[in-house]
């Protein structure tokens, strides 16, 4: 058995860089899922790689840190 998509290293920058918008935009775990309505630990286990994140909910995360969803994708393919 190979190595789980959420877990490799492509998806592993992903969710680095989901942690640093949050930061960067200032935002707690909950104060993040509370702009999402989405329960705290949505959030917590997107950032660890123990949910996979589709793409209508990476728009709306970058968009309630304040960040353009394009913009944070090139900084995930930069990231390598």
């Amino acid at each position: 058995m190979g190595t789980r998509p959420q877990h490799s290293p492509p998806y592993r920058r992903l969710c680095k860089v989901l942690f640093q918008l949050r930061e960067e935009a200032g935002l707690t775990i909950r104060a993040l899922a509370a702009r999402l309505e989405k329960p705290y630990s949505f959030v917590y286990k997107v950032e660890h790689g123990e949910r996979r994140i589709d793409p209508i909910e990476f728009i709306a995360w970058c968009r309630a840190c304040g960040s353009d969803p394009a913009d944070t994708l090139r900084t995930v393919e930069r990231a390598r």
